[in-house]
């Protein structure tokens, strides 16, 4: 199997959604930050992506037809180098907006994650590829920005799609060439969801 999607959007861009709804049009499992709860091997291989040595791609994901979000997202060039025929996919959101729900979910659960190799490459994530100041409004939104930015001034020509979770599957489906499934769109994790399953975003950061 060889990856049909790319996702170059960070989390909380409607990621959990596009996994879903991926997974229903090319009948293949989709990467996601959620696999690696069941996949701790592969914290490792990411921390050492990190730090310059990158993973045989299509090895390491020949289980899948498609990856979004963090960390994925974060390798976005290599990926897209790694897989030409692949569709990337920027999926994006009003940058205040992002920050609310990623300041509610991912940035406090992600400080308050347990110490060990997910929170370690986590955080070397954020400092590497988006900003070390994950936790401040400023930086994060800046850091926001100029990742979509760079995304936008790839030389990925017609490979790229903007979306947004309230586009649904039109555009998907259209630099797929596939049909329009008649079922409504997956709309999956939102911030009330993400708090109940993970409780402990709800807290403070403790770091």
């Amino acid at each position: 199997m060889t990856l049909r999607v790319i996702g170059a959007g960070v989390g909380r861009t409607g990621t959990t959604s596009l996994k879903a709804a991926l997974e229903t049009l090319l009948g293949g499992r989709c990467y996601h930050m959620f696999e690696i709860r069941d996949r701790p091997d592969d914290v490792p291989v990411w921390h050492r992506a990190l730090q310059g040595e990158m993973p045989d791609w299509a090895s390491f994901l020949g289980e899948f037809s498609a990856a979004v979000d963090w960390p994925a997202s974060a390798f976005w060039p290599e990926l897209a180098a790694a897989f030409p025929a692949a569709v990337v996919v920027l999926s994006s959101r009003d940058a205040e907006a992002w920050w609310r729900s990623a300041s509610k979910t991912i940035i406090p659960a992600s400080f308050n994650a347990p110490a060990g190799p997910w929170r370690e490459m986590v955080f070397e994530m954020f400092a590497r590829r988006f900003t070390p100041a994950i936790d401040d409004h400023d930086a994060a939104i800046a850091a926001f920005e100029a990742h979509n930015a760079r995304v936008r001034a790839s030389e990925l020509g017609p490979r790229l799609i903007e979306w947004n979770a309230a586009d649904g599957w039109a555009p998907l489906c259209a630099a797929l060439g596939l049909a329009v499934p008649d079922t409504p769109f997956p709309h999956d994790n939102t911030t009330a969801e993400f708090l109940e399953r993970v409780p402990r975003a709800a807290a403070a950061p403790d770091a």
